[in-house]
């Protein structure tokens, strides 16, 4: 199964639900591991092959896109905060300036509107009152003498000049009114902008939760790093104990040759196709043809008895006896119900729905725990923790009596979670 999920890179989310915090991390870790050993290995291949002449080297062309980032003089990357570097103005002094120019330049903007709008009115009112007085002096000029006619023309000069007088002053009046309320109108704009941004900026109680939401996420934060860390540690702690256990000697060299050096020499002689699903381990003896997950009660009970009935799984070692920690196809509320009324470090295994397995669940002191335990292959060992492979449940079991499951829970298996009802909801497994 874990083999299925590192080729596949997926792992479908009701599967994933049914995983511990611990068994998550831990598997995106190895999947993480898997991922940079599948780029190795590529730029390894990649570089094999142009020495060998089987690919001429890629040649980097000026077109192609790249990122580059700019180092501080410790060697890190350089980062630039506005308003916090040496020499920045204050953020509010940065905000009440581009606030005063927006509003200037709005204001700026009307006025040059209503002025030529006023330029306008002024040109045509007084380019009109020339006109008439124009046309009433022409009429008035036939009915005087000829001799008059140069008192006329001085009149008309003087007429003239006095409307070029009074056009004059009505500009300079209507320049400084559309001045006055371009200033009027910058104020009243840098108000408005400066209440939108009162009111867009968070109150006191906005403000506060906040920075509690803040400090929540940077709690939340943490405590992902260290549980990836535990993960690590949990990792590195299961793979020490089977080491030294010896259990893992003969299963975990099968298993690499299986998933490393054979698939790679079964491709270079073309037995085996490119990337797709792994089928499972053949089991001595099976029949037919496993799905790849459990679809159905029927085809779990097939699984049960033609798979792991001959492997002994749910007796007790050396016996005929079903353990008392054996339990059927039970749901994980059932699972819950059972483990209700018992201490902490009481646990029972079921068999699971999700994966071709089962699951262990667990009593804490204020819930419970589940952990999948994957049997696809030919051993045991919980899903996304494969250092200890046990070569039988029970096995499994009795080593977690010993040693805890997690570093950071503590787990041990102490007391076992029997039957209630009759007859024991495993019976159709064994009938």
């Amino acid at each position: 199964m874990l083999q299925q999920i590192l080729h596949d890179m997926y792992i479908d989310p009701e599967l994933l639900a049914e995983l511990s915090d611990v068994q998550k991390h831990i598997l995106f870790y190895k999947m993480r591991e898997e991922q940079l050993r599948r780029w190795r290995e590529r730029e390894a291949w990649e570089a094999l092959a142009q020495v060998e002449g089987l690919r001429p080297p890629r040649v980097k062309r000026a077109s192609d896109k790249h990122i580059q980032w700019l180092l501080g003089a410790d060697g890190e990357v350089w980062v630039w905060i506005m308003g916090e570097g040496p020499g920045d103005k204050p953020y509010e002094e940065i905000s009440e300036e581009l606030i005063a120019e927006r509003a200037r330049l709005q204001a700026q903007r009307e006025a040059e509107e209503l002025w030529r709008q006023k330029e306008a009115e002024i040109t045509t009112k007084f380019r009109d009152a020339l006109a008439n007085e124009k046309a009433r002096i022409l009429a008035e000029k036939w009915k005087v003498e000829m001799e008059d006619r140069k008192a006329a023309k001085v009149l008309e000069e003087r007429i003239h000049e006095e409307f070029k007088r009074k056009e004059e002053e009505e500009r300079k009046r209507g320049e400084e009114q559309i001045r006055f309320q371009e200033e009027q109108r910058a104020k009243e704009l840098y108000w408005t902008l400066k209440q939108a941004q009162l009111q867009s900026h968070p109150s006191e109680k906005e403000e506060r939760e906040w920075e509690e939401q803040l400090r929540r996420s940077k709690a939340a934060d943490e405590e992902r790093s260290r549980r990836a860390q535990r993960a690590r540690d949990e990792y590195q702690r299961h793979s020490l104990r089977a080491i030294q256990k010896g259990t893992v000697a003969g299963l975990s060299s099968r298993f690499q040759e299986l998933g490393q050096s054979h698939e790679q020499e079964a491709r270079l002689d073309h037995r085996l196709p490119g990337p797709g699903p792994l089928s499972s381990l053949a089991v001595p003896g099976r029949t037919w043809e496993r799905p790849l997950r459990p679809v159905s009660r029927e085809v779990i009970v097939r699984w049960f008895k033609e798979e792991q009935l001959p492997r002994r799984a749910g007796f007790e070692r050396n016996t005929k006896a079903i353990a008392p920690w054996f339990h059927g196809i039970i749901s994980r509320e059932d699972a819950e119900d059972l483990l209700e009324n018992m201490t902490e470090g009481a646990f029972l295994v079921r068999v699971s729905e999700k994966i071709w397995g089962y699951t262990l669940s667990y009593r804490l002191q204020n819930g419970f725990k589940h952990f999948l335990v994957d049997a696809s292959g030919d051993f045991y060992s919980f899903l996304g923790v494969d250092p200890n492979r046990h070569a039988t449940l029970t096995d499994l079991i009795d080593f977690h009596k010993e040693e805890i499951i997690t570093v950071s829970g503590g787990e041990l298996l102490q007391e076992p979670c029997g039957q209630r009802d009759s007859p024991p909801d495993y019976h159709l497994l064994f009938e």
